[in-house]
């Protein structure tokens, strides 16, 4: 650069212009010398490896540094991995297009040795190559049998145009109710692959099921590409990326579920949004041109898109996700134009998404188009907030941060009140029962709270974590980049004027001082896994959140340059060939130890073979197939009516998907068949629904999976107000029952439950009774009764 500033000659200044003779010529030599300078720095840039690759070209520091400064003592966390070119300018090209090929290559190959591992798994657990249709049904449990079934119903549609109108006035899902499932439901999914398998020219030789669930498994392998880019985004070496690709697979019991859940929506949506989290590392690089911004942007919007589309928990997910660009932006990480960006994306993927709803109602009611209304709002009207000393600035973003909370709720309440939006309230009464600030008897909260998944997060998940080398590299490059992040966020906030590019941040090490360069996608990517963790903690099912980040975490820790920059500098043995030799040994020697350990045990595991065993629930859908009506209504569970669904084709009271007050209240009215009530009392509350059948599940009414109070029964005698079964303590408010539980008395055939129900079927395992209907009285009878009164 030295040799441009000695360049920048004024070529029209008075000096030059009274050289008659020669001006022409030292014009055109100061040019040539300029064009050829020009070319070499791009030559020895452009030889520092892909820009895929460059992981510290990224700040120039501020003009008014000098050597006095620090100016020429950046460390690794700046430098880029230059090297000379002069002589070969044809060589660096090609290497660089060699190392990018080698490492999308390599991506690829482990993004489908991911794919075919959980199809292998899949395979091996159920046999399910050999299973009948209506055992591969059963095998999609709970809500997973629904989403599938309008797979299903789409593909038996005489035609697409039909299909869509069946799902758009739905009256099979919930009786005495026509909704529209593509307002009510995430399952865009469904219809796009059901359009997909009815045009392309597939169906003589891939069955429907088979094109489903190897779409699922195919995005297993974008979510390990992801992850990899992700990585090596990060650290600027696809080594990186590769061990992170290699731990996703190996802790498969922790970073997902997919092979027993295939149909679930986090399996749909996850790989989305580490494609977005990808996007974003790469959009908060800095030298990214206008173009390569343009096209980061439209790739952000794309992916937060599609996850926002395929789950209903994405507004949960984002809020999460603006908080941390609201932290960054805090503290000075990143620029206003970035964090208004990416604020605007996901407002406008969440209207998008809106829109393909018809509206949802949900989504505009969501906390993060709140909040994000709110920051924007209140950003545009206060002015001065990064300004002054760290002590008015802390004060500043206090204030602002209240401000912000509050017009937060603000608005959320009167949108929800203007919309009589109750749809969400279960998760918020979950959320407030779980951290002991709401009623811990309410029905919808317990259903949650007593559930393992929505539990904390045991530890014998971080002892798998930490047997597979994963947690310890993790847990350093955690502390020591967190640590850098926060001497940076007291260093930003120090200063009074400045945009966030021209910030620098002092890691004091003991008597040395580090001058590093904190980068901003480094920054998002430590508060995205910190942010994500704390909520894994919380709740084990979003662990898989944030296990598959923790992948790419640790390997960016070791692969890259600032983690062994800061332990070298404590060690006082710093220098660029030692930071490059265990940047790049380490991982591989750990990777050896990976493939010792662990390859003999995962041939085991794929070499396991299991067979799908469930003969009591076959024998139930085969009987409900062929023994009743077509549009029967079928009362029971919301687990078991799923499967009903997806089989029989036959009409539900109730279902899985909770998003729904009204539903949530049918739930409630059913599962009183597992409570003392009255025989009375269940046959009205099934015939108001319409149901014309009912199905008991031992399982359910003799339950001792769960502790006392957990239980089912045990739930709906607390919300009764009524003593719990079995030895132990109960509240003093509590009463005794005036009934038997219905579950249990009816199977007594006792005349009271005779002359309402009908036992139609039995196994092992359930119990099926035909509700009997009230009889209505004959105009004729009706007359003479008058009449005689």
């Amino acid at each position: 650069m030295n040799g441009l500033r000695l360049l920048s000659v004024d070529l029209n200044s008075p000096h030059l212009r009274n050289w008659k003779g020669c001006d022409h010529w030292i014009r055109s030599r100061i040019m040539d010398l300029r064009k050829r300078t020009k070319q070499k720095i791009q030559a020895e840039e452009r030889c520092g490896g892909n820009k895929l690759m460059t992981t510290t070209r990224s700040y120039v520091l501020p003009k008014d540094k000098g050597k006095g400064d620090g100016g020429d003592d950046v460390s690794a966390f700046a430098e880029s991995n230059a090297c000379s070119c002069s002589g070969i300018r044809s060589w660096c090209p090609w290497r660089r297009c060699i190392s990018m090929a080698a490492g999308l290559l390599l991506a690829g190959l482990l993004g489908l040795a991911q794919a075919c591992c959980v199809n292998a798994i899949h395979e091996n657990l159920l046999w399910f190559s050999q299973l009948m249709e209506v055992q591969r049904e059963i095998s999609f449990r709970t809500e997973c049998g629904l989403y599938y079934s309008y797979y299903k119903q789409m593909l038996q549609a005489p035609s697409i145009q039909q299909g869509l109108s069946d799902l758009i006035n739905d009256n099979l899902t919930e009786s005495r109710r026509t909704i529209n499932l593509l307002q009510r439901m995430n399952i865009y999914q469904e219809v796009f692959l059901s359009l997909f398998y009815r045009l392309l020219p597939i169906q003589t030789y891939l069955e429907p099921i088979y094109f489903y669930i190897y779409t699922v498994f195919s995005l297993q392998a974008v979510y390990v590409i992801a992850l990899y880019l992700t990585a090596w985004l990060l650290s600027g070496s696809w080594l990186a990326g590769a061990l992170a690709g290699v731990w996703y697979i190996l802790n498969r019991i922790d970073t997902t579920r997919v092979e027993f859940t295939i149909s679930l929506r986090e399996n749909w949506s996850l790989p989305f949004l580490a494609l977005q989290v990808a996007a974003i590392t790469c959009y908060l690089r800095p030298q990214l041109s206008i173009l390569q911004q343009k096209v980061m942007v439209w790739l952000m919007y794309v992916t937060t898109f599609c996850f926002s589309l395929t789950w209903q928990f994405n507004q949960f997910i984002l809020l999460i996700q603006a908080l941390i660009i609201y932290t960054l932006d805090c503290l000075d990480f990143i620029t206003t134009t970035q964090v208004t960006t990416l604020y605007l994306i996901q407002v406008s993927s969440l209207l998008s998404v809106w829109l393909l709803q018809f509206c949802n109602s949900m989504i505009l009611g969501s906390l993060v188009l709140s909040f994000i209304v709110a920051v924007l709002f209140i950003r545009h009207c206060q002015t001065g907030l990064k300004t002054g000393n760290l002590l008015t600035r802390l004060i500043k973003l206090l204030l602002h941060s209240i401000m912000v909370l509050l017009l937060t709720f603000t608005i959320n309440y009167l949108t929800k009140k203007a919309l009589r939006l109750q749809s969400d309230e279960h998760i918020f009464k979950f959320i407030w029962s779980k951290f002991g600030l709401g009623p811990t008897r309410d029905f919808d909260a317990s259903l949650y709270l007593c559930e393992e998944a929505f539990g904390l997060l045991p530890l014998d998940t971080l002892e798998r974590l930490a047997a597979s080398f994963l947690l310890y590299p993790y847990i350093l490059t955690l502390l020591l980049l967190c640590g850098t992040l926060a001497a940076g966020a007291v260093k930003n906030l120090r200063r009074s004027s400045g945009s966030a590019e021209e910030k620098n941040e002092v890691v004091e090490l003991g008597e040395h001082s580090v001058l590093t360069v904190v980068r901003p996608d480094v920054a998002y990517n430590m508060m995205h896994t910190l942010f994500f963790g704390l909520v894994a903690f919380s709740t084990m099912r979003m662990k898989y959140i944030w296990t598959g980040h923790m992948c790419a975490v640790a390997a960016y820790g070791l692969c890259g340059t600032e983690v062994w920059t800061l332990i070298l500098t404590v060690l006082r043995c710093n220098s660029k060939t030692l930071i490059r030799l265990l940047r790049y040994s380490v991982p591989l020697v750990l990777m050896a130890c990976l493939y010792y350990k662990f390859w003999p045990k995962l041939k085991e595991e794929l070499s396991e073979l299991r067979e799908f065993y469930d003969p009591d629930t076959v024998e139930l859908m085969t009987w409900i197939s062929s023994k009743t009506p077509q549009h029967a209504v079928f009362a029971g569970s919301m687990q078991l009516l799923a499967g009903i669904k997806l089989c029989t084709g036959r009409v539900l009271t109730n279902h899985p998907h909770y998003e729904d007050k009204e539903l949530r209240d049918r739930t409630k009215q059913v599962y009183q068949v597992y409570a003392h009530r009255s025989p009375q009392d269940i046959h009205e509350i099934l015939l108001s629904l319409g149901a014309d059948y009912l199905v008991l599940e031992n399982s359910i009414c003799y339950e001792r999976r769960h502790r006392r109070g957990c239980r089912l029964r045990d739930l709906l005698d607390l919300d009764n107000g009524h003593i719990m079964d079995g030895p132990g303590d109960n509240d003093p408010d509590l009463v005794a029952a005036s009934h038997p539980r219905f579950c249990e008395a009816i199977k007594m055939d006792l005349a009271e439950y005779i002359s309402l129900f009908t036992r139609t079927f039995e196994n092992k395992t359930f119990h099926v009774y035909r509700v009997k209907k009230k009889r209505r009285k004959s105009t004729k009878s009706w007359s003479e009764s008058s009449g005689t009164q």
